[in-house]
């Protein structure tokens, strides 16, 4: 237990780096999408969250870091609804092929990563939640990775796609 208490906090740090990486890039991309003052508020206020959360950990006890993350989570889980409901009765299985079911998962991982570092404030981190926390925080750098590499997922978008990172 000892040792754990070491590496612990360290890890929980460089997922809140990744994620904040993750976040900031997620809004910079968005720069040529129709929509994208929406997207890129979704993603840099939790990117500046995390990012706060990685220097701080202990600021998810904080009232106005707890207020601001549990309106956005709220938002995006209203929103990623909506996004599900559209590509259901659309019957669109395929999501990571249509750019509904790409934003859908961008605010699932938002909400997801958002209540991990809310409920971070309540006790210290402990090995499930660093699980969890690893494989959210390696989620989207691997799917990023494989839409690259599958030129042929890529070819159906629409211009604004094909022309980020």
């Amino acid at each position: 237990m000892a040792s754990e208490a070491g590496w612990a906090p360290a890890l929980w740090r460089a997922c809140s780096a990744l994620m904040a990486a993750f976040f900031a890039l997620a809004a910079l991309v968005q720069v040529n999408d129709p929509d994208a003052e929406l997207w890129v508020v979704a993603y840099m206020i939790p990117a500046v969250l995390t990012l706060l959360v990685g220097l701080n950990p202990l600021v998810t006890g904080n009232l106005i870091w707890k207020s601001v993350s549990a309106v956005q989570v709220f938002f995006c889980v209203v929103w990623a609804a909506s996004l599900a409901y559209h590509l259901m009765l659309h019957a669109q299985w395929n999501v990571l092929h249509e750019e509904e079911g790409r934003e859908l998962f961008g605010l699932v991982i938002i909400a997801a990563w958002m209540g991990l570092c809310h409920s971070s404030s309540k006790n210290p981190v402990g090995r499930i939640q660093l699980v969890v926390a690893t494989v959210i925080a390696l989620f989207p750098f691997t799917a990023w990775l494989y839409i690259y590499i599958n030129k042929d997922m890529r070819s159906s978008w629409p211009t604004h796609c094909k022309t980020v990172i």
